[in-house]
């Protein structure tokens, strides 16, 4: 027996209109994460920087976001702001430490104005309470090293 046309719309109609809702395995990506972070920067133009940053999902991997800084260096008081892509080997936690890459570009403030490509190579750790460290080491204009505190999630980096 063929069923009938209005059945087959009927059916069609109740498939596309049922709720959705996450199978226990999906771990939704979580919404914007702050920091806290100090950067040292060597070279000639040499800074301490505290800063903070906000950062956003851009898929299961990858988080956008961005930093601003402030604090002394070979000008005085200097400033930041980093707009970055981390990458991250570990987006669920299934390691305590995970290893992730950053790619941005970056200005820094003082005397004078410089731009720069951001390319560093960091580590994250495990949750302690609401937050998780993170180590990082790279190339923006200088070397530069930086410690921060991140917004921890269960399950999700």
């Amino acid at each position: 027996m063929i069923p009938s046309t209005a059945a087959l719309v009927l059916l069609l109609v109740v498939a596309l209109t049922a709720p959705c809702r996450a199978l226990p395995a999906q771990t939704p990506a979580p919404p914007l994460q702050w920091e806290v972070r100090l950067d040292a920067f060597t070279g000639d133009a040499w800074a301490i920087q505290a800063g903070a940053g906000i950062s956003a999902p851009l898929g299961t991997y990858v988080r956008f976001g961005a930093v601003g800084g402030i604090g002394p260096g070979a000008d005085g008081l200097t400033g930041r702001t980093d707009l970055i892509a981390r990458f991250t080997l570990d987006p669920f936690r299934d390691k305590r430490w995970a290893p992730y890459g950053v790619g941005g570009v970056s200005a820094r403030y003082g005397a004078r104005t410089r731009t720069s490509m951001v390319l560093m190579a960091g580590v994250e750790g495990p949750p302690m309470g609401r937050v998780a460290p993170a180590i990082e080491a790279g190339f923006g204009g200088s070397f530069r090293v930086g410690l921060a505190l991140r917004q921890a999630f269960a399950r999700r980096r």
